[in-house]
C-alpha cells in the first residue's frame, strides 16, 4: 500500500525522488523518506506528510547524488515514526531499501540474524531484507537477491541500492506494483506511473519475481533462473493533466466532475450501431450461453458495485449471481464449477485479496472475467478477459468515477449476455441500450444541485447534538440498498461521520431503535415496484423523529410531503439508478469533509491501493 519510486541518471536524484513521492502520497502518508548515494548513501526520513521530509530535506541543505530511492508509507509493523520510516538499512549501510508489501515471516528471520549479531533499528519487517540481504551477500549483487527471495514469504516490491554498485538500482516484485519507467540517460521505479509522467510515458511492467537491474543508460530485466526477460514497452495514453488537480481544491472534486466524460468512454468505446463489443473476449457465446453461476468478487467500493451488479445481471441474464468480499472467499473453501464464471473487480488492478481470489477461481478452472481500470495490471494480466473501465488516473482515496466505470461495464456485461442467451426481447434490450448510453449527460445534470447539497451538508453539521451530527443511515431496497452500501462508505471514509446502509425492509428488526430525535437519515428510493414501500419506511423514522432526505427520480413530487428535503435523478431504467443516486452522496460526503475541516484526498488511516492482505 506504500509508494515506491527510484532513480538512475545523470541528474540530482532528490528532486525527482521528492516529486515522484508527491504523486504517490495517495498511497500512504504517515512518513516518508529517500536516500541518495554518491560517496555513499545519505538518507532523509521523517514521520508525517511529505512536507515534512522537504523542509527537513531543504534543512540539511539538500542531498546529492544521481542514484536514489524514496518511500511514502502507509504503516504495517511499526508505529509511524522516524526510525520506522523507510528506507532502511543494514547494520553496516552496505544495503539501503524500500519496500511495499509484507514479509510474512520476518519475525523467524529477524531472530536468526540477531543470534548471529545483527542489530536491528527499527519494528519494521522491511528491515529484516535489508539485514538478511547483507548477512547473505557475497559480492554477486544479483544472485544475493535472488537468495533472498528464496528465503522471504509474502508480498513485496523492493528497491535496493548496494554501495558496492554506486551507479545501479535493483528492483524485483511479487505480488504489490512496480513498473520501471523508460527515458532518456535515465530510468526509474516506480509503484504507479503518476510519479514518472512528467519524466516519460514509456514503461515495463514487472511480473512476479521478474529483476530489473537499472542503471542510467540500460535497464536489463531477468527471471530468478538469471535468464533474461523481453517485455513490451507500454505507452501512456493519457494527459498529463489528468494526473493534476486542474485547478480543483482536490482530487476527489475533479474526479466526482470527471465522471461524464469517464462515462462517456466506458460506454461509448463499446456501443456501436445499436450493437454491444466487448472487448474481443475469449468467453465464447456457447460459453456465456452455458454459465451455470456467476461468481463476483471484490473488496471495497468495487464489492459495492458487485452488490448492485447482483441484482441487474441475475434480472437480465437469469443466471444466479453470489457476490463475495474477496477477503472472505479464497478462505471459505468456495463451491466452485467449471462452467461457472468469476468476474473480478478492482480499479487498481493490484488489490491483494481481489488477485487472490482470481488465482483460487484459476485453480479451480473457473474461466475469470475481470474489471479494472490499470492496464496492464496484475489482475489484467492474470485473467482470462479483461474489460479495462478506461475512467483514466483516479488519484484521491475514495473512488468515485472508479465506481461508477465498474457499475457501467457490469451493466454491458448484463446487457450482452442477456442477449446472448435471449433472455430479454430485442426491443426491451434497445429500450435499455439507449437509457445507458444518456447515463454521461444524466450524471451531468446532477450537478445543478451542488450547492444545495453544499448548503444540506452544512446545515447537517450545524444543527442537533454532536451524537446526531456524527450518525447517519442510508436506507434503501433492492438495487437501492446497494447503491446505499457505496454511498454509506464515502461519508465515513472522507468524513469521519458514522453512517451505516441499511436494506430498508430491516429497519424495524432492530435497527430502528437506533432513530433519535434529529437523526439524518437518506433514504434512496428509486425503483417503481419499491417506491411505495420505501415511502412507508421514510414515514417510520420520521414517526421516530428522523430528519430525512429523500433521493428520487424525478416526477416523484409526493417524496416532498414525507421527506425534510428532496432531491431528484433523471429518469432512467431502474436497473441503472445506482449510477445516478450515488452522486448527490459522493458530493454530501465531500462538502461534509469540508466543514469538517478533513484532508478530503487523504483521509486517515487509508490508501489508495491494497496491496496487502
Amino acid at each position: 500500500m506504500c509508494g515506491i519510486v527510484g532513480y538512475a541518471g545523470h541528474e540530482q536524484a532528490a528532486p525527482f525522488l521528492l516529486e515522484g513521492l508527491e504523486k504517490l502520497e495517495y498511497r500512504g502518508y504517515d512518513s516518508a523518506g529517500i536516500a541518495v548515494f554518491s560517496d555513499k548513501v545519505r538518507t532523509v526520513k521523517s514521520q508525517g506528510r511529505l512536507a515534512v521530509l522537504r523542509e527537513k530535506v531543504n534543512a540539511a541543505g539538500g542531498v546529492s547524488g544521481t542514484l536514489g530511492i524514496g518511500h511514502t508509507r502507509w504503516a504495517t509493523h511499526g508505529a509511524p515514526n522516524d526510525i520506522n520510516s523507510h528506507p532502511h538499512s543494514s547494520m553496516s549501510h552496505r544495503i539501503t531499501v524500500v519496500h511495499n508489501g509484507i514479509i510474512e515471516n520476518y519475525i523467524p528471520l529477524k531472530e536468526e540474524l540477531q543470534a548471529n549479531g545483527v542489530v536491528f533499528r527499527s519494528e519494521t519487517d522491511t528491515e529484516v531484507v535489508a539485514q538478511l540481504f547483507d548477512y547473505l551477500y557475497d559480492g554477486d549483487l544479483v544472485g544475493t537477491l535472488i537468495k533472498v527471495l528464496h528465503r522471504i514469504r509474502g508480498s513485496y516490491a523492493l528497491g535496493i541500492l548496494c554501495t558496492d554498485y554506486p551507479d545501479t538500482l535493483l528492483a524485483v516484485r511479487k505480488d504489490s506494483p512496480m513498473i520501471v519507467g523508460l527515458g532518456e540517460h535515465e530510468n526509474y521505479i516506480a509503484s504507479d506511473i503518476p510519479a514518472v509522467l512528467d519524466h516519460t510515458r514509456k514503461y515495463y511492467l514487472l511480473g512476479d519475481n521478474e529483476i530489473a537491474l537499472i542503471k542510467a543508460d540500460s535497464v536489463e530485466l531477468m527471471d530468478m533462473d538469471r535468464k533474461p526477460i523481453h517485455h513490451e514497452v507500454y505507452t501512456v495514453d493519457y494527459d498529463i493533466s489528468a494526473a493534476e488537480k486542474g485547478g480543483y481544491d482536490y482530487f476527489m472534486m475533479k474526479e466526482i466532475k470527471e465522471q461524464p466524460n469517464a462515462l462517456s468512454t466506458c460506454i461509448g468505446s463499446r456501443v456501436h450501431d445499436g450493437e454491444i463489443t466487448l472487448d474481443k473476449l475469449r468467453l465464447s457465446d456457447e460459453r456465456i450461453k452455458n454459465i451455470g453461476r456467476i461468481h463476483m468478487v471484490a473488496c471495497g467500493s468495487a464489492w459495492h458495485a458487485a452488490m448492485v451488479g447482483k441484482y441487474v445481471i441475475e434480472e437480465l441474464t437469469r443466471i444466479p449471481v453470489e457476490v463475495d468480499l474477496a477477503s472472505e472467499f479464497r478462505y471459505r473453501r468456495p463451491i466452485l464449477s467449471r462452467n461457472d464464471l468469476c468476474i473480478t473487480i478492482s480499479q487498481s488492478g493490484e488489490t491483494a485479496d481481489t488477485l487472490a481470489a482470481l488465482r483460487e477461481a484459476k485453480a479451480n478452472d473457473v474461466h475469470v472475467l475481470s474489471i479494472v481500470n490499470a492496464v496492464g495490471s496484475s489482475i489484467a494480466r492474470e485473467s482470462d478477459d479483461v474489460l479495462y473501465t478506461m475512467a483514466g488516473p483516479e488519484i484521491a482515496v475514495a473512488t468515485t468515477k472508479g465506481y461508477t466505470t465498474q457499475l457501467a461495464v457490469i451493466y454491458l456485461i448484463a446487457l450482452k449476455f442477456a442477449q446472448i442467451r435471449q433472455t430479454i426481447r430485442p426491443e426491451v434490450f434497445q429500450s435499455l441500450l439507449a437509457d445507458l448510453q444518456k447515463l454521461p449527460e444524466q450524471l451531468e445534470s446532477i450537478f445543478a444541485d451542488e450547492d444545495k447539497i453544499r448548503q444540506l451538508a452544512k446545515e447537517h453539521q450545524s444543527t442537533g447534538t454532536e451524537l446526531v451530527r456524527n450518525n447517519v443511515f442510508i436506507i434503501g431496497r433492492g438495487i437501492d440498498y446497494g447503491a446505499s452500501l457505496e454511498s454509506s462508505l464515502k461519508l465515513k471514509e472522507i468524513s469521519y461521520v458514522h453512517s451505516e446502509a441499511y436494506a430498508a425492509g430491516e429497519l424495524k428488526h432492530g435497527t430502528i431503535s437506533l432513530i433519535e430525535p434529529g437523526t439524518l437519515v437518506i433514504a434512496v428510493a428509486t425503483q417503481d415496484l419499491l417506491y411505495e414501500k420505501l415511502i412507508s419506511n421514510v414515514k417510520e423514522v420520521k414517526a421516530r423523529g428522523a430528519h430525512v432526505i429523500a433521493i428520487v427520480k424525478e416526477g416523484c413530487t409526493d417524496a416532498e410531503t414525507v421527506a425534510d428535503t428532496v432531491l431528484y435523478i433523471p429518469k432512467t431504467a431502474d436497473l441503472f439508478t445506482s449510477t445516478l443516486t450515488v452522486v448527490p452522496m459522493q458530493l454530501f460526503a465531500y462538502y461534509t469533509a469540508i466543514e469538517l475541516g478533513c484532508d478530503v484526498d487523504k483521509p486517515r488511516n487509508l490508501a489508495k491501493s491494497v496491496t496487502v492482505e
